[in-house]
């Protein structure tokens, strides 16, 4: 079995009480062959194989390469691309850390890393979803010499831009993966979060794509078993805890590989507007890609991401200016010193904050709804115990 062995160990007392000590074992595969390489970090509760349509459109490989195949960087002469995928901690075949300490956006970059490290290569296209966005920007900001690209699908901020939308479909949702605790059951809610309903209605052969999906799902979540809570809350730690500073934005954007943010109109996970204003401050660098399809747009419209992916990776070889690269307005210092234009600046400023008191109200919402939502449950288990057994007067 491929595996990555990373050790974040601190060595002090204080590491060890808190049972942060210790190796991490990562599992990865590798597809296709070339001086190309791609890394592709999968979202929470995700495993590599999730990236399998983005595999198969940069590679044409469908299975992995044999691990005894000689990993390392073929340079710039190599024709092709190999493309590595992997489990974050907490899911999949990989290590589960028991404490929610043990996963953050940085700690799961340096895992990226370590992972390039261990597979010889120097730098690399660097192609992150949801979560695995999050990460893949961390990782840029701490080591941007290691990329060659950045591309960020369906991401946000992390913290509060984590939570969706609050209407009842995504209160429906919210019940329905709380209550899941069979592969069926959890099949039929990530469905409905990961694609759009017209995309699941759709017609393949004699059977609706949701059926045909449905079927993968169980299969996919029967084989590899369902996600434990540790893995569970420490990548939602993970996810509650990101954030991107302006310092951090700033490396980024000044680092001079292109960056790529490809986002569903339709995502009910994470929303549009947050990616929007990533790609802004990250701009001249920066190219937003929208398109019709949920949160895994990756799947929904493989083709046109697909193709987003490999125009990056070509530009970038090519060392395309990044003014030319960014299809966002360009910013213009002198405007903003402009009077009309300062009044604007701060009335958006005022936006901005009234928008983020209200994310902020809307964690509060949540929080109350969840805490309602295990009162119900827990009243109704107690209903259940002191529920009188009926006698029959046979009996007595």
């Amino acid at each position: 079995m491929p595996y990555c062995v990373v050790s974040h160990g601190d060595p002090s007392a204080a590491a060890a009480a808190a049972g942060e000590e210790g190796d991490v074992r990562i599992f990865y595969q590798r597809y296709g062959h070339g001086g190309t390489k791609v890394l592709l970090i999968i979202g929470f509760a995700g495993t590599h194989e999730s990236w399998g349509p983005q595999v198969k459109g940069l590679t044409g490989a469908v299975e992995p390469v044999d691990e005894e195949s000689p990993a390392g960087d073929d340079g710039a002469a190599g024709e092709g691309a190999e493309v590595c995928c992997f489990d974050n901690r907490g899911i999949g075949r990989s290590s589960v850390p028991p404490h929610k300490s043990q996963y953050t956006t940085v700690i799961m970059a340096k895992d990226a890393l370590a992972l390039m490290d261990h597979l010889g290569w120097r730098k690399a296209h660097v192609f992150g979803h949801s979560m695995g966005s999050m990460i893949a920007s961390k990782l840029a900001a701490i080591a941007p010499e290691r990329v060659a690209s950045l591309a960020l699908l369906n991401t946000t901020g992390g913290g509060y831009q984590c939570i969706p939308k609050i209407d009842w479909q995504t209160i429906s949702l919210a019940c329905r993966f709380l209550r899941a605790r069979t592969p069926e059951q959890r099949a039929g809610v990530d469905l409905d979060v990961h694609y759009t309903r017209e995309y699941l209605d759709e017609i393949v052969g004699s059977n609706t794509r949701r059926q045909m999906l449905y079927q993968e799902y169980v299969k996919g979540l029967s084989s590899c078993g369902m996600q434990s809570r540790h893995g569970y809350e420490g990548q939602l730690n993970a996810c509650w805890t990101h954030k991107l500073t302006q310092k951090e934005l700033d490396r980024i954007r000044s680092s001079g590989f292109l960056i790529l943010v490809i986002h569903g109109r339709d995502d009910v996970v994470a929303q549009l507007y947050h990616a929007r204003r990533l790609a802004e401050k990250l701009q001249p660098a920066a190219k937003l890609v929208e398109l019709h399809g949920g949160h895994l747009v990756s799947h929904e419209r493989t083709a046109e991401v697909n193709m987003s992916l490999m125009e990056m990776i070509k530009a970038s070889k090519s060392n395309t200016d990044q003014g030319e690269w960014s299809n966002l307005p360009k910013k213009s210092d002198d405007l903003l010193l402009a009077g009309s234009d300062s009044r604007l600046a701060k009335r958006e400023c005022n936006i901005i904050v009234i928008y983020n008191l209200l994310g902020k109200l809307q964690l509060i919402l949540l929080f109350f709804f969840g805490v309602f939502y295990i009162i119900l449950e827990h009243a109704r288990r107690v209903l259940r115990v002191l529920k009188p057994v009926r006698v029959s007067a046979t009996s007595l």
